[in-house]
């Protein structure tokens, strides 16, 4: 049974290949090859070579790994962190105007 591909939107597509150059770089400023960090990472060089590539189907636990070879493990904690719009949907509900008590003295 063939997998079904992830089809992602250009822009978004643009957002993975960005991660995947990131960790690239982060891997040759540290001259890691490409071998040593797969092999640290317990995953396939074809794989690690896919995550750098921006590939959608490289699961986030294979990023983790990869980011604990470089050091950069917390940087996962990054991701969704400010949720702006989050926020600003919450402020909203937090905003909306209660009548106050009605005075009934007259």
């Amino acid at each position: 049974m063939p997998r079904n591909s992830l089809i992602l939107l250009p822009k978004n597509q643009k957002l993975l290949q960005a991660v995947g150059e990131n960790i690239k770089l982060a891997r040759l400023r540290r001259k890691l090859t490409m071998d040593q960090v797969s092999e640290r990472a317990g995953i396939s060089r074809p794989t690690l070579s896919s995550l750098e590539k921006g590939s959608p189907s490289v699961s986030l636990g294979i990023i983790l790994q990869v980011l604990l070879v470089l050091g950069l493990e917390k940087d996962i904690l990054l991701l969704a962190k400010d949720d702006t719009l989050g926020r600003k949907i919450q402020d909203a509900d937090l905003t909306v105007k209660e009548r106050g008590p009605k005075n009934t003295k007259k």
